[in-house]
């Protein structure tokens, strides 16, 4: 699933006796186009200045999708709940959050609270311009990963880049690497269908936020956590849990989630 890059090519040929002036087909402008975007875009983000609080007000500018890679971004409201709910959850600044495969979620918690310490688990490299912050990652390898992220973050935040079985099985395999037994916060932002396996895989139940995309989405998408929002006092809503357990080796419920 490598990136492809694309090269503008230019479908006319011309010679010097051509009269009329040259032409780009619309395979090289479309090529152009996008090539600009995501220049402009990588300059917005350079340019925004830092502020720590509960939202900035304004919409962090973000390198374009690709759906190759089924990226879809949170839309603003989304990414500005989810990054306030992770800065509740860090119990001091030394605590670590990282984001697999969500770099929308990233860049709304460095904006909001820049000093955060946060990682980026990400496919898709050009994400590299987060520096030291960014760290390649691929689902299909769910432990290669360097050895001091081992154990070692107290949120762990997920987004699966695919609603299947496989895919959450193996990204449940990460979450499973990068928590603290029975202490890591654990926020899965995947399709509502996904529930069951869910619960199974790292006994997460879902609460009553609803993520939301800038591209509107058919399949209904929710946030599973291994904790009580509503018992936190935090802001994406208790909903449909009661209580989870956050000792012991395991993130299972202590009693039965209300369907």
């Amino acid at each position: 699933m490598e990136e492809e890059q694309v090269k503008p090519q230019n479908d006319t040929a011309f010679t010097e006796d051509d009269d009329d002036p040259p032409t780009l087909s619309s395979h090289t402008l479309a090529a152009l186009k996008e090539f600009l975007q995501q220049q402009q875009t990588i300059t917005d983000q350079t340019a925004q200045t830092d502020g720590e609080g509960s939202g900035t007000g304004e919409k962090v500018a973000l390198i374009a999708e690709d759906w190759r890679l089924s990226q879809f971004w949170y839309d603003q409201l989304t990414a500005e709940t989810v990054a306030n709910e992770v800065y509740a959850l860090l119990s001091n600044p030394s605590s670590l959050a990282v984001c697999i495969a969500c770099p929308t979620l990233y860049a709304y918690i460095k904006k909001i609270y820049p000093s955060v310490n946060v990682q980026l688990l990400e496919y898709d490299k050009r994400f590299e311009q987060y520096g030291s912050d960014f760290t390649f990652y691929d689902y299909n390898k769910p432990e290669d990963l360097p050895d001091q992220f081992k154990h070692a973050f107290q949120v762990v935040v997920a987004d699966p880049p695919y609603l299947s079985q496989e895919c959450l099985e193996k990204v449940a395999q990460t979450i499973s690497f990068l928590a603290i037994p029975g202490k890591s916060y654990v926020l899965l932002l995947t399709g509502d269908v996904q529930k069951d396996r869910a619960a199974e895989l790292l006994g997460l139940h879902s609460c009553g936020f609803r993520p939301q995309h800038s591209s509107k989405l058919g399949n209904e998408f929710r946030l599973f956590t291994n904790y009580d929002p509503g018992n936190e006092t935090r802001r994406v809503g208790a909903g449909e849990i009661d209580l989870y357990s956050l000792h012991g080796s395991g993130f299972g419920p202590l009693i039965r989630c209300r369907e």
